[in-house]
């Protein structure tokens, strides 16, 4: 019994360690390579202003796929816009696919 109880006691210890860390991991990764024009908040910015960022709460950005979201973040999406070609500036497939997953929750 004190095995299986040591045992719990060790696996939610590295859960508690481990959980937080991967939020932390994607907003941090978010403000890195995103904030500056989508904002830390996700509301965007207007026409006119760092090229007018959509907002993360629009339906289409809520509709999409994450596998889209994350194509769109490493490689432009199908316009293969530069500004988003983050593959070419570091991120990896795994990270677009946390930020993928990360934009949805800033509606």
């Amino acid at each position: 019994m004190k095995k299986v109880i040591l045992a719990v006691m060790v696996i939610a210890f590295a859960l508690f360690i481990a959980l937080p860390n991967l939020s932390w991991a994607q907003e941090d990764l978010y403000k890195a390579k995103c904030a500056g024009c989508h904002g830390a908040d996700g509301k965007g910015t207007p026409a006119g202003k760092k090229m007018g960022a959509p907002e993360f709460s629009s339906p289409v950005v809520q509709k999409a796929s994450d596998a889209d979201l994350a194509d769109f973040i490493e490689n432009g999406g199908p316009q293969k816009k530069a500004m988003h070609a983050f593959a070419n500036k570091g991120v990896s497939p795994a990270d677009a696919a946390k930020l993928a997953v990360y934009v949805k929750t800033l509606k």
